[in-house]
């Protein structure tokens, strides 16, 4: 349950706090890896299938392939969503490219062990803003976990995971920048931005728009000046979850 005292803000939250955190590993039994992350009140199942097959264009490379699809369930929100079934939603494909983007920089596709695909599935529960940068954050560690059990199963010697890679919103409502918000802050964001980064401090990616004002350098640094420290305590977040 949330707590709104102090600022407004859910949970208590100063404007340069993130929403509690939780991971689960190991939430499905039939997954390569896979983990349910909890982020407030978002929540989102992310698990990982092996194939040993890439796309037609991928063969004869000799290299595997990470990939992302991504889905909200139809009771995730107060209003149902309409199930995608033969017609994707151009938002979900959207954010499923981002997803798979973010997670590909971490990897060395040479070391997935031949032309494999990894296929990472981020379902949202229950959403309530964030679902994309905690898709991210929570199909690493899914990822992860993948990995390690394809190294243990004799698939590769090595590891061919790089990097951490996490995400976080951060925006600015009624005037104030405000960390990782949730959806009553970000359905009436001034400006609203998405930052994807490693485990080294260095941004894969920025989703940045002034949806209501345009805004400034100053703002847009501060802006990931904040964000890069919500991401600093996810990246905790991670190896927290994955040495337990």
């Amino acid at each position: 349950m949330t707590v709104n005292i102090g600022l407004g803000r859910s949970y208590g939250r100063t404007p340069e706090q993130k929403r509690p955190t939780k991971i689960t590993r190991h939430f499905l039994d039939s997954a390569a890896g896979s983990c349910l992350i909890e982020t407030g009140n978002t929540k989102v199942l992310c698990a990982v299938t092996i194939e040993e097959r890439v796309k037609s264009w991928r063969k004869g490379s000799n290299l595997g392939w990470v990939t992302a699809e991504y889905a909200m369930l139809p009771a995730a929100t107060a209003r149902r969503n309409t199930r995608e079934r033969l017609t994707r939603k151009g938002r979900s494909m959207e954010i499923e490219r981002l997803i798979g983007r973010s997670l590909r920089t971490a990897v060395d596709m040479s070391g997935l062990g031949g032309e494999v695909t990894f296929t990472i599935d981020c379902d949202v529960l229950q959403a309530d803003g964030g679902t994309r940068t905690a898709s991210i954050t929570g199909a690493w560690v899914a990822l992860h976990d993948a990995i390690e059990m394809w190294r243990k199963a004799g698939k590769i010697a090595g590891n061919p995971l790089l990097d951490q890679v996490a995400a976080i919103s951060v925006g600015q409502v009624d005037g104030r920048v405000l960390l990782d918000l949730d959806y009553q802050e970000d359905s009436r964001a001034e400006v609203d931005l998405n930052l994807v980064m490693n485990g080294s401090g260095e941004i894969i990616e920025i989703q940045g728009t002034g949806e209501q004002c345009p805004f400034s350098r100053d703002k847009l640094n501060k802006m990931i000046d904040i964000a890069s420290i919500g991401i600093e305590g996810l990246l905790e977040e991670q190896r927290r979850a994955i040495e337990e």
